[in-house]
């Protein structure tokens, strides 16, 4: 995947993830936003959450299904993430029903707030998009990354 937006899951369990992202100058997007300044834009702030509510879906579901973004509330930037931030995103399951999950995401730098959303993403068959062993395949390079 060209932007996959987490570099490391430090924790996956039902319901509630933490993860990683470190945001480098080698980054494809860094380029035009903003040459002389450059910063992560917000979307990709969002995208990087929305990938970790991903993987609780996946986990939920044993690999069956994926979660695919049906909408967004509540979104809040606080701060600008720039090169060598590392920012600490947390999703939190508030809830789920026929094939709708509700997930509160939060993505930290230095310990605030850098970005805030009600993220709600619904089921897709995980088989119409890729080998669900490779999906988990990912997931344990993910994780193994969040322990070094």
């Amino acid at each position: 995947m060209r932007f996959l937006l987490i570099d490391s899951i430090l924790e996956l369990e039902p319901g509630r993830a933490v993860g990683l992202k470190n945001v480098t100058m080698s980054e494809d997007f860094l380029a035009d936003h903003f040459p002389d300044r450059p910063i992560m834009p917000g979307v990709l702030i969002l995208e990087a959450l929305v990938q970790l509510a991903d993987w609780v879906v996946r986990d939920a579901t044993e690999f069956d299904k994926l979660g695919v973004v049906t909408g967004f509330d509540r979104i809040k930037f606080r701060r600008v993430a720039r090169p060598g931030d590392q920012l600490r995103l947390e999703v939190d399951l508030k809830s789920s029903e026929n094939g709708q999950y509700e997930f509160r995401g939060t993505a930290y730098s230095d310990g605030a707030v850098a970005a805030s959303a009600n993220i709600v993403l619904g089921e897709a068959s995980l088989s119409n998009y890729l080998d669900a062993d490779a999906a988990r395949a990912s997931l344990a390079i993910l994780r193994q990354n969040g322990t070094s």
